[in-house]
């Protein structure tokens, strides 16, 4: 794609993958706007309507979503009228002008009894409200699509702006000899801004539909705990635990870990190890 677009980033205010969007689109000469929910209100189709013809959105970025994986199972109308009512609304309104809309979504609409990695072809079956919602905003989004509809399945984000399991993870190893951390779930961790710069290689490619992108290589959450204190130069231990071991309300997959073979295919591009990423991060903000 020649000429920058004109991006409405949902969530490219405060969120921690909205952030690394705007930055990244930024930097290509795109033309953003990250409204906050204070500017742009996101359940009036008619007011982003008009914002969008106003600023000639080309492309809007959804990145909003309820995240708090284990409150959504107490709040679940609350979940679904992120995850699930406003893609939809968001599709209408992309559909109806022709625009591109780029959807994220979450390795927990698996049930992680798998062994080997996640494709976009592999059936759903959330274990939680979250997952539940989340793909169920896939589906109204993927029921009736259009070719500038994108939908990214992702996972494990990590990244500048705001808090996160990695920033956590370094704040407590500070201050404390151990940790205890969780072994026996396995994911795909992600760099927001890997993310964010495979997005818009997705959309340059003129990918559209379905698609699983993360970092390549995969971890358990205490793997990932102890690479990030490692990395950082700290000394704390990391011990592993089970997951019944630190329980927890909403239950998660055991195995998530997602397959990107189809984004390389259309890209070209294999995306790089998260242990790279992570050492970026890190760096980057020390």
């Amino acid at each position: 794609m020649n000429n920058p677009g004109r991006a409405l980033v949902l969530g490219g205010k405060t969120g921690l993958l909205g952030q690394a969007l705007t930055t990244v689109l930024t930097d290509e000469n795109w033309t953003v706007f990250a409204p906050g929910r204070e500017d742009l209100s996101l359940f009036d189709p008619e007011e982003i309507a008009s914002f969008v013809d106003k600023n000639e959105i080309s492309h809007i970025f959804n990145t909003v979503a309820y995240t708090k994986v284990d409150q959504a199972e107490d709040e679940r109308n609350l979940a679904y009228e992120l995850n699930k009512k406003l893609p939809t609304l968001l599709g209408n309104i992309a559909r109806e002008k022709d625009i591109y809309l780029i959807h994220y979504s979450t390795d927990f609409v698996f049930d992680g009894q798998k062994n080997t990695p996640y494709t976009t072809k592999d059936k759903t079956n959330p274990l939680s409200v979250y997952g539940q919602s989340k793909l169920e905003g896939e589906k109204s989004l993927l029921d009736n699509p259009w070719n500038k509809l994108i939908i990214i399945r992702t996972a494990w984000l990590f990244g500048p702006g705001r808090s996160n399991f990695v920033a956590k993870i370094l704040d407590l190893a500070k201050n404390r000899e151990a940790l205890n951390v969780v072994h026996d779930q396995v994911g795909s961790p992600t760099y927001t801004l890997d993310l964010a710069k495979y997005s818009l290689e997705l959309i340059k490619s003129a990918g559209h539909g379905l698609y699983h992108l993360t970092n390549s290589g995969q971890a358990s959450w205490c793997e990932l705990a102890s690479e990030a204190i490692k990395c950082a130069g700290l000394h704390c231990r990391v011990n592993p635990i089970t997951s019944s071991e630190y329980p927890q309300k909403a239950v998660r997959p055991p195995y998530s870990v997602l397959d990107c073979s189809k984004f390389t295919e259309i890209t070209g591009i294999k995306p790089r190890s998260w242990i790279q990423a992570l050492r970026d991060y890190i760096f980057r903000d020390s």
